[in-house]
C-alpha cells in the first residue's frame, strides 16, 4: 500500500523546501521529493539556488571583489600589496564548502521539523482525492499519495539553438561557476542578473569580458536612470557591453569559441572567446511532471497556470516559484511556499507581489522595489521624486565606494511611496527598509522623519526621502 501524506512537495529548492518546512510546522504530515545530485553524485537539497545559483555565485562575487579591492581600493587607504595572486582551486573549494554547509543545513531542518525527504524524480500518475505521485530514482519506482501537492520544480537555463551548451566551451550558469582557470576572454550572451554577476566575477579576476545583449535597452526591467548609471560604472570598470545584438552563430573548438553577431547598426562582427556563457534567461521546469496525465493546465511557455494564491486548476494542487507567473526570484518562491502552506492549514496566507525586492549583486549593487519612473509616466501617475547621491554620503566615502544614488518615488497627492531604486554600495541591504515601507504603505515623509544613524549608508535613504518634499539637507 502506498504511503499517504497530507502534503507532498515536488522540488526541494527555496520554494519547495520552505513550503515543506512550513507545512510541517503547521502540523501537516509532509514529504518533499527532490532529484538534485551534487558534483559528488549525492542527493542535495536547495535546488538551483543553493547548488549552482544564488549562493555559489555570491561566494565567488565576494572572493573576486576582495581580489579587486587589493589592486583598486586598498591603495587609496594607504595599503599596498605587491603582486597579488588568486588560487582558483582554493576559491572554488571555499564556494563548494559553503554550498555543502547550507544544503546540509536544509537536511537538518527537515529532520528537526519531521519532513520526510524522498530522493528521485516526482511526477503525477493520477488520482484527485488523494493525488497519486510516482517517484523514480536509480531505476527504482515508488508510489505515494497526498491530499495536497505543491509543485516547486523551478526553472532551467534557456538554450539557444545558435549556441548550444557543450559543458566545456559554451556553458550555462553552472558551468561558469567552476572554470578551473580564468579565461583570457569571456563572452557572455545576456545582460541580465546571471550574465552581469558572473561576468563581473571573472572580469575582476583578470578576464576580458564582452557582454552581448539582444534587447535594445540595458536592464530594461530596472529604472532607466539606475540602468544608465549601472552601465556607466560597469563600463568604467572594463566590461564591454553591447545591446541590440543578434547572435548568428557560436562555433566551439577544443580551444575556443567563435561568435558571429550583428550589432545594433547592422555591422557583422566575429569574436573569439576562450569561454562563452549563455545567460539568455530561464524557462520553467515542467517537463516530465505528468501534467497531461491529470489535466494540470500548462501554458504555451511551460508555466503552470495559477491564481494569486498559487492554486492551479486542480483541486488541492498548488504551484509556486519559477513555474508560475511573476519574477523568477528565490525569495518570491519562498514566500509563496509559506503562503500556500498556511492556506492549506486554513490560515490567511498572502504575498504582496507589489513589494518584492529585485537585486543584482554587481559592484555597485543594484536594487529596487515597486514602480519605476518610466512605469509611472506610462500609467499617467502624478509623482514626486527625491534623489540623493552616495557622493554626498560620508560612510560611502570612508568605504571608497561613493558612486551611485538612491531615488524615492512618491504619489504627488498622498505622498505614499510607489517605488525606491538604488545603485550603489550595499544596495541589497538598504532596499529592505524600502520594502518594509511599501508593505506598510508608508509615505515618503514617514521615512524622512525616522532618525537614521550617522554615519551610515542608510542616511542616503533618509536624504532621498527628504528630497521628495524638496528639503534634502546635504546637497
Amino acid at each position: 500500500m502506498a504511503k499517504s501524506y497530507d502534503v507532498v512537495v515536488i522540488g526541494g529548492g527555496p520554494g519547495g523546501y520552505v513550503a515543506a518546512i512550513r507545512c510541517a510546522q503547521l502540523g501537516l504530515n509532509t514529504a518533499c521529493i527532490d532529484e538534485w545530485k551534487n558534483d559528488e553524485g549525492k542527493p542535495a537539497l536547495g535546488g538551483t539556488c543553493l547548488n549552482v545559483g544564488c549562493i555559489p555565485s555570491k561566494a565567488l562575487l565576494e572572493s573576486s571583489e576582495n581580489f579587486e579591492r587589493i589592486s583598486h581600493t586598498f591603495p587609496a587607504h594607504g595599503i599596498s600589496v605587491s603582486n597579488p595572486s588568486i588560487d582558483i582551486g582554493k576559491m572554488l573549494a571555499r564556494k563548494a564548502k559553503i554550498v555543502k554547509t547550507l544544503t546540509g543545513g536544509i537536511e537538518m531542518l527537515f529532520k528537526k521539523n519531521k519532513v520526510t525527504r524522498l530522493h528521485g524524480h516526482g511526477r503525477f500518475v493520477g488520482g484527485g482525492e488523494p493525488w497519486h505521485v510516482e517517484i523514480e530514482a536509480d531505476g527504482k519506482t515508488e508510489f505515494i499519495e497526498a491530499r495536497h501537492v505543491i509543485v516547486a520544480t523551478g526553472s532551467a537555463p534557456r538554450q539557444l539553438p545558435v549556441a548550444p551548451f557543450d559543458g566545456e566551451r559554451i556553458v550555462d550558469n553552472a558551468g561558469a561557476l567552476k572554470f578551473a582557470e580564468v579565461p583570457a576572454r569571456l563572452g557572455v550572451i545576456g545582460a541580465g542578473v546571471i550574465g552581469l554577476e558572473l561576468g563581473s566575477v571573472w572580469h575582476r579576476l583578470g578576464a576580458e569580458v564582452t557582454v552581448l545583449e539582444a534587447g535594445d535597452a540595458f536592464l530594461a526591467a530596472a529604472d532607466e536612470q539606475v540602468a544608465a548609471e549601472a552601465r556607466k560604472q560597469l563600463t568604467k570598470q572594463g566590461l564591454k557591453i553591447h545591446t541590440g545584438v543578434k547572435i548568428a552563430s557560436a562555433k566551439a573548438t577544443k580551444k575556443n569559441v567563435t561568435v558571429e553577431y550583428q550589432t545594433s547598426d547592422g555591422t557583422t562582427v566575429k569574436e573569439t572567446f576562450d569561454r562563452l556563457l549563455v545567460a539568455a534567461g530561464r524557462l520553467p521546469h515542467t517537463d516530465g511532471l505528468g501534467a497531461d496525465r491529470v489535466g494540470l493546465k500548462v501554458d504555451g511557455r511551460g508555466f503552470i497556470e495559477a491564481d494569486e494564491h498559487c492554486h492551479t486548476n486542480l483541486h488541492n494542487v498548488w504551484a509556486i516559484g519559477d513555474v508560475v507567473r511573476g519574477p523568477m526570484l528565490a525569495h518570491k518562491a519562498s514566500e509563496e511556499g509559506v503562503m500556500v502552506a498556511e492556506l492549506i492549514a486554513g490560515q490567511a496566507g498572502h504575498v504582496n507581489y507589489g513589494a518584492i525586492p529585485f537585486v543584482i549583486y554587481t559592484s555597485p549593487e543594484i536594487a529596487w522595489v515597486g514602480k519605476t519612473e518610466q512605469e509611472l509616466k506610462i500609467a499617467g501617475v502624478a509623482y514626486e521624486k527625491g534623489q540623493f547621491p552616495f557622493a554626498a554620503n560620508g560612510r560611502a566615502h570612508a568605504m571608497e565606494e561613493a558612486v551611485g544614488f538612491v531615488k524615492f518615488l512618491a504619489d504627488a497627492k498622498t505622498d505614499e511611496l510607489l517605488g525606491v531604486h538604488i545603485v550603489g554600495p550595499h544596495a541589497s541591504e538598504l532596499i529592505a527598509e524600502a520594502v518594509v515601507a511599501l508593505e506598510f504603505r508608508a509615505a515618503a515623509e514617514d521615512i524622512a522623519r525616522i532618525v537614521h544613524a550617522h554615519p551610515s549608508l542608510a542616511e542616503s535613504m533618509h536624504e532621498a526621502a527628504l528630497g521628495v518634499a524638496k528639503r534634502t539637507i546635504h546637497i
